[in-house]
């Protein structure tokens, strides 16, 4: 408590206060089990929840806390309706996230080659940006434990921050995606996609990452506009015609395979099919005509290299070319030019960045008199690794992939049609879904070039000259999992055969981090390893995400499942917006626009921060607004004085018994109906409808109400009873309905006068509020009695006079009907506007009018 200084009454403080909230009740709830998992109770009974494990690669930001606060909402909200709640928090720990962030912190860089140092340590204290730039190489394995030693560190404060702000996790459920038991089941779904014939390995063109030196999927791209600059080509072709080419990438030039024009292109149709000359090297390509080429773009004919983007790449599939690779894994063109491709003017691109052989080639060119003008300046969209700094480069690579429906008709319908039978909040993001499911163009490229995650759980079989043998991978027994093939031998082999012709090598690639998120219902279900939990939980009532990563984390999970079950992985999805800063921009770190939560949870209170993030509706992006989370400290605030109040009247010892008089059955009308809005939208998943709801009816159960009832409720007899019985019932409700939104409060206040916690309370129905009454009551009548106060009120204002001045007369002028019904509260208005004579005069007026004489 934040004051332990009781009154003899109800154990009411005498100076209630907000200051220490969270630190008193997270520290309760905890040893009280009060969000604990019940798995004793059957699945009908159970609502299970699949959290997001938000990436441990940096401090959470205020996005984290608008989209996992309306995920605690229903959490609050199931719990309170009667089920257990299963709800786990997870981090996700492995990736190039974390990976990133261990190199930038500590100034290391992973080197597979050399040997683990037992001795090794990392650097007391972050480093500075020369160690950055210059990082000190280590051994796999010694930067392995320093990212296993890092994310625990970040782990630790991000669940003091869940804690402040009042997430009711279980969090003996807590999993991390580097763990072991997600790794045992990262590896045991990719192990059955393999026998399946659903994972398989090729050798492909790969989009690349030169920066983190790693293959990334389709689902991680993203454009950025760059400058760039539009160079024509003058290539040579038959009987010496000049064809000109624009192109943004000449460095390319070697990797040239064809040029490409449009089949009704006149232009060039008297080419296709022949070839022309490359300038500089000389080289003969094809000409051919395909359907993506752009007849307005450039000079209407293209260059295809293997590969300068993915378009290259179709082409390069679909007309059978050659393959001219120059571009190595490192970013910098390849030491040796690619058949056919001469080496004396190759030799002064080779080993250069590509930018330096960029402007090596236009220099070459312009010698050469085949640079036609001066480079055209342009800004235009560059992929790019959605967490990466450099442009994407293709290059040829082996690598794991998982099928998705990128080239599988059937399969894509398949993952359609699941896209239908999920429950989508809002509906529309469902459209979201099934755009990037029709828009797949290739398989889900799942294995990566890092070293920080779950390992590819196999092993090849070196042929006696030390080659392995790809197509027949080794595999272990699930009992075995999690291995790493890397550092364990397979099965029927030792260490000593590692890398010996006949023996054997581990794969060293790990797989994509959202191959093991993809599994999170499996992974804190207890898949294959509890199977009595699996089937309490499994399929999952709620993924709650962002919108941004329908395509990824989304699209992968539902993916998963169905191969692996033949069933959704949850019944419903919610998708939260983004927060936005004041000017209504995405708040991103890039940007600098990031507001970090804990200063502002310590300033202001958890319940006010909840608050502010509740008013965001499912879907709809939010503007952080500081004046708003004022806005929800006040209200917690009136919150603990109103509650004060109305028990220091006694009203802790009227609960159960039951309002008689006219304005309290209409103040109890009017809040079974707020009952009902608030039960409706919580329902459908609108936390904030049923916030602003009850919210609404707060202010003016506190303006209107308890101004019009207190004096009658000092008293004694039928009357007071009746005011006592009212607000005991109101008081009780409205902590419920408050609850999910703003827990520490409403714990606060239950506590000084109630039993157990509010949040394993009952949900308040209409049915409670109608059994607190002796008669239904009219809300309507409850809104009469205001206006008459308020225009009371008006008048003391007008004058200047305190709201406790006294008014002789006051006069109520309005249809018969209408005073007839202010008749009945009469009393109730007299002492709370202070008016020593009210007169009542019919049909004087057609709107009730309030005239007081001072």
């Amino acid at each position: 408590m934040t004051d332990t200084t009781r009154s003899a009454r109800g154990g009411v403080p005498e100076r209630p206060s907000l200051d220490g909230l969270e630190e008193t009740w997270a520290r309760r709830w905890q040893s009280d089990g009060t969000y604990a998992f019940d798995r004793t109770k059957e699945r009908p009974d159970v609502y299970a929840i699949d959290t997001p494990p938000p990436t441990v690669s940096g401090e959470l930001h205020m996005g984290h806390v608008f989209s996992y606060t309306h995920t605690d909402t229903v959490a609050r909200f199931q719990r309170m309706r009667g089920r257990t709640v299963f709800y786990p928090m997870g981090w996700d720990d492995n990736g190039l996230p974390t990976e990133r962030r261990v190199q930038n912190v500590y100034g290391v860089r992973p080197d597979p080659a050399l040997p683990y140092d037992r001795d090794w340590r990392p650097p007391a204290a972050p480093v500075d940006d020369a160690a950055r730039k210059n990082p000190t190489a280590i051994s796999r394995r010694n930067f392995i434990e320093l990212c296993e030693l890092l994310t625990v560190e970040d782990e630790k404060a991000f669940e003091a921050l869940w804690r402040r702000l009042g997430l009711s996790v279980d969090w003996s459920l807590t999993y991390t995606t580097i763990g072991s038991a997600a790794r045992a089941a990262s590896q045991r779904a990719f192990l059955r996609n393999l026998a399946r014939g659903e994972a398989y390995q090729a050798e492909a063109p790969t989009l690349w990452d030169v920066g983190y030196g790693t293959a990334v999927a389709q689902a991680e791209l993203e454009d950025r506009e760059r400058p760039g600059a539009y160079h024509r080509l003058r290539f040579t072709g038959p009987d010496g015609r000049e064809v000109l080419i624009d192109t943004t990438r000449p460095e390319l030039l070697p990797a040239c395979v064809a040029l490409v024009c449009h089949p009704d292109d006149e232009r060039y149709a008297d080419l296709v099919g022949a070839s022309v000359r490359t300038p500089v090297f000389g080289v003969e390509v094809p000409v051919r005509a395909h359907p993506l080429a752009d007849p307005a773009k450039g000079t209407g004919i293209a260059m295809v290299c293997t590969f300068g983007d993915l378009t290259d790449v179709t082409w390069w599939r679909e007309l059978r070319l050659d393959t001219r690779v120059v571009i190595g894994r490192d970013g910098r063109l390849l030491p040796e030019p690619p058949a056919g491709v001469p080496a004396e003017p190759y030799a002064a691109l080779a080993g250069q960045t590509v930018n330096g052989a960029r402007r090596t080639l236009v220099e070459l060119l312009a010698d050469a008199g085949d640079l036609v003008g001066e480079p055209r300046p342009i800004t235009h969209p560059v992929k790019f690794y959605e967490r990466g700094d450099r442009p994407l480069e293709i290059v040829s690579t082996r690598q794991w992939y998982l099928r998705n429906g990128g080239r599988d008709a059937g399969l894509r319908e398949e993952l359609l049609a699941r896209g239908r039978e999920l429950r989508w909040v809002p509906e529309h993001m469902r459209y979201r879904y099934e755009h990037w499911v029709g828009g797949l163009t290739g398989d889900w490229l799942v294995s990566r070039q890092r070293f920080f995650g779950v390992p590819v759980p196999v092993w090849y079989r070196l042929d006696d000259a030390g080659e392995p043998d790809w197509s027949h991978p080794l595999t272990p027994d699930e009992a075995m999992l999690p291995i790493d093939p890397t550092s364990e031998p397979p099965p029927g082999y030792d260490e000593s055969q590692r890398g010996e012709p006949g023996g054997f090598t581990g794969d060293p690639d790990v797989l994509d981090t959202w191959a093991t998120s993809s599994l999170t219902p499996q992974i804190v279900g207890g898949w294959e390893t509890d199977p009595d939990l699996f089937a309490r939980v499994f399929p999952m009532d709620l993924r709650p995400q962002g919108h941004d990563i329908i395509r990824t984390w989304l699209f992968a999970t539902v993916a998963r499942s169905h191969l692996e079950h033949g069933a959704l992985p949850w019944h419903t999805a919610v998708l939260s917006g983004w927060i936005l800063d004041p000017d209504r921009k995405k708040m991103s770190k890039s940007k600098g626009n990031v507001v970090t939560p804990m200063a502002l949870l310590e300033q202001n209170g958890s319940d006010a921060v909840r608050y502010w993030a509740a008013n965001g509706k499912p879907g709809m992006d939010l503007a952080f607004d500081p004046a708003q989370v004022k806005v929800g400290r006040r209200l917690a605030t009136k919150l603990l004085n109103a509650s004060r109040f109305a028990l220091g009247l006694g009203a802790a010892d009227a609960l159960r018994a039951t309002a008689t008089q006219p304005l309290d059955t209409a103040m109890l009308a009017e809040l079974s109906g707020v009952v009902a809005t608030a039960t409706t939208a919580f329902d459908g998943y609108d936390h904030t409808a049923a916030l602003m709801a009850t919210e609404a009816f707060f202010w003016r159960f506190c303006d209107d109400y308890i101004e019009l009832v207190k004096e009658r409720a000092y008293g004694t007899g039928p009357a007071a009873d009746s005011a006592r019985a009212a607000l005991a019932t109101a008081l009780s409700v409205q902590l419920r309905l408050f609850a999910p939104v703003l827990p520490f409060v409403t714990e606060e206040v239950w506590s000084w006068w109630r039993y157990g916690s509010v949040h394993r309370a009952p949900w308040p129905t209409t049915y409670e509020v109608g059994r607190a009454m002796d008669a239904p009551g009219d809300p309507e009548l409850l809104r009469l009695a205001a206006d008459a106060l308020g225009q009371v009120r008006r008048a003391k204002s007008e004058r200047k006079l305190s709201m406790k001045a006294d008014v002789p007369l006051a006069e109520a002028l309005g249809p018969a009907a209408v005073l007839d019904q202010l008749g009945t509260v009469a009393d109730d208005l007299r002492a709370a506007g202070r008016i020593a004579k009210l007169d009542l005069l019919p049909d004087r007026t057609t709107e009730l009018v309030v005239a007081c004489a001072f």
